[in-house]
């Protein structure tokens, strides 16, 4: 958890002194440094907030979330990430996510445009190992990758930055995506494409961004079509939270399967839980398959995916169930445990409706293909 993670530069008040200054005031303070365009004021005044945040209770720090995230586009650049630490502990903490959500996730942006350029000139300046930025000096790697014929030295520095505080704007963006509203509106807005797009070039060079990525896919209130071929029945159902298709599976399994739907072995109770809104705490429970997923086209939908991977025919995401062409099992739960996870039935489509969708969908691809 980011509220875990702060103060960021440790430090705080002076417990020596006799009036220990107030949240609000080391907010104000903060303010003030900022709109001075002050660096060292703003960084002392940061290590204050960051003391003073850390033991606050939840309803002044919910109350100071929106306010430190006013001050993000304001902070000198290094400070802006630790900043945004601290919005994200803020909203972990009660804070309005939307109204904290914007210029986290402007940070982020920045900060994976930054890394993916020092990628690029670190391959194009020799290669070898990037830097570590818990190790190497980013003075050195700035060095490295500026061009010496290019005045403006900001492209180095941008790169640096990024590099160093990608880490910092993962867990500040993850706080603010783990609520449905800011997913909603980072969706609808384009934000979440443009972030996704530029996570899947980043790839795994330094940071593991996997989770934020399922995370900032995750679909709410979202119809999905199930077709079952083999009986030649149709569901409209509905999606909320849902994070990955194992999650999918089991779900599905539980809602057709146990509600008599479909022939089947219903799911083991710890197992839906789990996929639903239990903690794993350590516990391994296994969970079974029951379907082979397939999109419309033929192609199979991965368990290892998310639930935006099944294509929109028609206005509506398309599933078809298959029987499984071996045994799957794997361990139950949900890939991002912050998020509960829902399926509700909407309706069972009429047998003439499901004939008609069924008959559009392709075969699936052989087990060779699928694989290939």
């Amino acid at each position: 958890m980011v509220s875990d993670r702060i103060p960021p530069h440790g430090g705080s008040a002076d417990p020596s002194d006799r009036q220990q200054p107030t949240l609000e005031h080391a907010i104000a303070e903060l303010e003030a440094a900022a709109d001075a365009v002050d660096s060292e004021r703003f960084d002392a005044a940061l290590r204050l907030v960051g003391g003073l945040l850390g033991p606050a209770g939840e309803r002044e720090s919910a109350a100071v979330g929106p306010r430190l995230a006013a001050v993000l586009p304001y902070a000198p650049p290094f400070e802006r990430a630790h900043l945004a630490m601290m919005v994200g502990a803020c909203v972990e903490r009660g804070a309005d996510p939307v109204a904290c959500a914007g210029q986290v996730l402007s940070g982020l942006r920045g900060a994976l445009s930054g890394a993916l350029l020092l990628i690029e000139r670190w391959k194009e300046t020799g290669g070898g190992d990037l830097p570590d930025p818990d190790a190497d000096s980013p003075g050195q790697a700035h060095a490295r990758i500026a061009d010496p014929d290019d005045p403006d030295a900001w492209p180095a520095h941008k790169a640096v930055i990024g590099w160093w505080t990608l880490h910092l704007w993962q867990m500040a963006s993850f706080a603010v995506y783990t609520h449905a509203a800011v997913r909603a509106s980072a969706w609808s807005s384009g934000v979440t494409e443009v972030l996704a797009e530029l996570i899947e070039r980043y790839g795994e060079e330094q940071h593991d961004l996997k989770g934020l990525l399922y995370l900032m896919r995750t679909l709410d209130d979202e119809p999905l079509l199930v077709l079952d071929r083999p009986t030649g029945t149709g569901y409209l159902v509905r999606m909320d939270g849902l994070t990955d298709n194992f999650q999918l599976h089991t779900l599905l399994a539980d809602l057709l399967i146990g509600g008599g739907h479909l022939p089947g072995v219903r799911p083991d109770p710890e197992v839906v839980a789990l996929s639903r809104t239990e903690e794993v705490d350590g516990r391994r429970v296994t969970a079974l398959g029951a379907f082979n997923l397939v999109a419309p086209d033929g192609s199979w939908i991965w368990n290892e995916g998310t639930p935006s991977d099944i294509p929109v025919v028609d206005g509506v995401r398309t599933l078809v169930l298959d029987p499984q062409p071996y045994e799957r099992s794997w361990a139950a739960g949900r890939f991002i445990q912050q998020v509960p996870g829902g399926l509700r039935l909407e309706r069972v489509l009429p047998p003439a409706e499901a004939a008609e969708r069924l008959a559009r969908a392709a075969a699936a691809h052989p087990f060779e293909e699928a694989f290939g």
